[in-house]
C-alpha cells in the first residue's frame, strides 16, 4: 500500500463561456478596491477591454509580461503597482503574463485573479520560475498560488492552432509528471487520467474547426486538470529540460515542452512503466504521443526552435546542476542523448 497526503485545492475555480463578466465580482469578493491589469505588450488591447470591464476597480494596465518572467520586467511591474495603489493583479493572457503575476505577489502579497487564454496551465500551481543574467530559477511558495482562476472558454475560440497545440502539450507534460511524482495523489492521478483521454479527444477536433466550443471546452478542462495536477506534484526532468532551454537558450516555452515530451516520458519509462500505464491507454506509449503530436502538426526538432547543436553539451551540463527529483536516474551522458535525439526530431521507440 503506497501512502499519500492530499493537501487540498486552496484556489477559487470559476469555468464556463462568458465568466470574463465575473470578473470585477470576483475582484471585489477579495476584498479589493484596486486592481492592476497585467497583460503582453500583444495583449495590451485585452489588458484595457479587461480594465474598462473593471471600472472604477481598475488601477491602470501594465503591459510588459515577457517570456520566462525576467526578474527586470517583474520589479518595473512591483513599481507600477505600488503607484498605483492596487492591492490586487487581474492577469490576463498565457503562461507569459500568469508568470508576472505570481512575481508581483510574491514579492508584494497581492492577490491574484488569473484569467488564462491559454492551455500551458501554470494558472493553478505555486510555481514560479524567473530568469536574470542567463539562467532561470524556479522555486514553490504558497504564496505563489492564485487565488482565483477565471476560465472563459470563449476567450479561447480565436487562440491559433499551433498555439492551441503547443500549449496543449505543455499542459499534457504537466499531467505526464504528475503520474510519477513522488508526492502524488489519487486526486492528481485521476485529473492526469482524465486531461489525457480529453486532450487526446479535443484537439484534432479544434486543428479541424478552431471555433468548436465543446472541443474547446474539453481541452480548457483538460488544461485545468494538468495545471491542478502540477500545483500539487513535484516536478521532474522534462520540466528541468524545459527550464534549461528556456531560461539558459531563449527557446520558447511551449513549443519546448511540446519537442521534449515524448523523449523525456520515453526515457522515464523503464523506471515508471506502471504510473506511465494511461499515457499508453491514451496515445500508445511515447513513440504514440510523438505520432499524435505530429499529426497535429507540434514542432519536433529542438533545432527548428533555433537551438545550435553545439549547445547541447552546456545544455546537458545545466541540466544536471540543481536536479529535480526523477523516477529514472540520469547523468550528463543521459541528458546530452535524450537532447540529440530532441534536436533531431526522431520518433521515440
Amino acid at each position: 500500500m503506497r501512502a499519500w497526503a492530499f493537501p487540498g485545492l486552496a484556489t477559487r475555480v470559476v469555468f464556463g463561456a462568458g465568466t470574463l463578466a465575473r470578473v470585477p465580482e470576483e475582484v471585489a469578493r477579495l476584498g479589493h478596491a484596486r486592481a492592476l491589469v497585467l497583460a503582453t505588450p500583444g495583449q495590451r488591447a485585452a489588458g484595457e477591454g479587461l480594465a474598462a470591464r473593471l471600472g472604477p476597480l481598475a488601477a491602470g494596465v501594465f503591459a510588459e509580461a515577457a517570456m520566462h518572467t525576467p526578474v527586470a520586467v517583474s520589479e518595473r511591474a512591483v513599481a507600477a503597482l505600488r503607484a498605483s495603489g492596487a492591492t490586487c493583479v487581474v492577469s490576463v493572457g498565457g503562461g507569459s503574463t500568469i508568470g508576472l503575476g505570481k512575481a508581483v505577489a510574491a514579492r508584494t502579497g497581492a492577490d491574484q485573479v488569473v484569467i488564462p487564454t491559454t492551455y500551458a496551465g501554470s494558472e493553478m500551481t505555486d510555481i514560479l520560475g524567473e530568469t536574470a543574467a542567463g539562467g532561470k530559477a524556479t522555486r514553490r511558495d504558497e504564496a505563489i498560488r492564485p487565488e482565483v482562476v477565471v476560465y472563459d472558454v470563449d476567450l479561447t475560440l480565436s487562440l491559433p492552432v499551433p498555439l492551441t497545440v503547443c500549449s496543449a502539450l505543455n499542459a499534457v507534460a504537466h499531467g505526464v509528471e504528475a503520474l510519477f511524482a513522488p508526492d502524488r495523489n489519487p486526486v492528481v492521478e485521476a485529473m492526469a487520467r482524465d486531461a489525457l483521454s480529453l486532450f487526446r479527444d479535443a484537439l484534432p477536433r479544434i486543428k479541424a474547426e478552431p471555433r468548436d466550443r465543446e472541443a474547446r471546452a474539453d481541452a480548457l478542462r483538460a488544461a485545468w486538470c494538468c495545471s491542478t495536477a502540477l500545483g500539487q506534484a513535484s516536478m521532474a526532468l522534462h520540466h528541468k529540460l524545459a527550464h534549461v532551454l528556456g531560461g539558459s537558450f531563449g527557446l520558447p516555452h511551449a513549443e519546448t515542452h511540446a519537442v521534449l515530451l515524448p523523449h523525456a516520458t520515453a526515457f522515464n519509462l523503464p523506471a515508471a512503466r506502471a504510473e506511465l500505464a494511461p499515457v499508453a491507454a491514451a496515445f500508445g506509449g511515447a513513440g504514440g504521443l510523438w505520432d499524435w503530436a505530429a499529426s497535429l502538426g507540434a514542432p519536433l526538432r529542438l533545432a527548428d526552435l533555433g537551438l545550435a547543436e553545439a549547445d547541447l553539451d552546456r545544455a546537458a551540463d545545466i541540466a544536471t546542476q540543481d536536479r529535480y527529483q526523477n523516477p529514472r536516474p540520469f547523468g550528463a551522458t543521459d541528458v546530452r542523448a535524450l537532447l540529440q535525439a530532441a534536436w533531431e526530431g526522431r520518433r521515440p521507440g
